[in-house]
């Protein structure tokens, strides 16, 4: 929500158009199932329920920022979270990439196989981490 609400703040800013999307993870989620963690009946269960978690999230940030009175774009999709990012930037022709902190307490070696890693790393495009979230959440609730 950091990165989502840093966003809103950039594109009032400037008049970016914003779009923002939530990539369910499919391969992680046979990954299991191949692994015997999870039965094909709870994959599908666990699916339905990241969908549902990933449209509450993209419900919650478009109200966000219409809440500054701004549109966005959202979409969700699955697959491999890394490669489905990547290709929408691509196609979006982005000329930027905002993205929450890497997950803390990964040793530098498990990095490098984290899916918001992968994305830092292989963007075309300027990265932008959203850190400090009393920080952001200051320069949100300054805007009109």
């Amino acid at each position: 929500m950091s990165a989502a609400k840093y966003g809103i703040v950039l594109a009032k800013i400037t008049g970016a158009a914003l779009k923002a999307i939530y990539v369910v993870n499919i391969d992680l989620l046979k990954q299991l199932e191949r692994a015997r963690i999870f039965v094909k009946v709870e994959e599908l269960d666990y699916e339905r329920d990241l969908e549902e978690d990933g449209w509450n999230y993209l419900r919650d940030i478009t109200d966000l920022a219409n809440s500054k009175g701004l549109s966005l774009e959202t979409e969700l999709l699955k697959g491999t979270v890394h490669k489905i990012a990547i290709q929408k930037v691509e196609e979006w022709g982005a000329d930027l990439l905002i993205m929450g902190e890497l997950e803390p307490g990964l040793a530098r070696q498990d990095t490098f196989h984290d899916e918001t890693g992968l994305i830092f790393r292989k963007a075309r495009c300027s990265v932008l981490m959203a850190k400090d979230t009393e920080r952001i959440d200051e320069l949100f609730e300054s805007i009109t």
